[in-house]
Formats: C-alpha cells, sequence, structure tokens
C-alpha cells in the first residue's frame, strides 16, 4: 500500500473509535438522480451611435 492509502485507513481507523469494524455494501434499490432544470437564457445588445442611425436610414435592411 503506498502512504495516502494508509494514512486514509488510519484515518477510517480513528473515526471509529480506535478500532472495529467498518462495512461498505452497495443498496439493494437503484439511486436514482432527478434533476430539474430549467434555463432561462436572455439576449442583450447595445449598438452604437452609428449602427443606430445606419439602422433609422434604412429600416429596410433588416
Amino acid at each position: 500500500m503506498n502512504n495516502c492509502v494508509m494514512r486514509g485507513v488510519l484515518a477510517v481507523l480513528v473515526a471509529t473509535g480506535g478500532g472495529g469494524c467498518v462495512n461498505v455494501s452497495a443498496p439493494d434499490k437503484p439511486i436514482e438522480i432527478n434533476l430539474n432544470i430549467n434555463v432561462k437564457q436572455e439576449v442583450v445588445y447595445r449598438l452604437d451611435g452609428e449602427a443606430k442611425a445606419t439602422i433609422k436610414e434604412n429600416p429596410g435592411i433588416f
């Protein structure tokens, strides 16, 4: 075992009271993760004075 694993094992032993048994088992039912995501996007644009004037002069270009 490398040094990091040994430190992890030691930390688990200290956390459980210095000894004892730690059991890790998989659940009998699948884990369900329900993600409800609402994405809202707003587009904001600004035009400089010259572009505004060009659009006003030529309203049919768009």
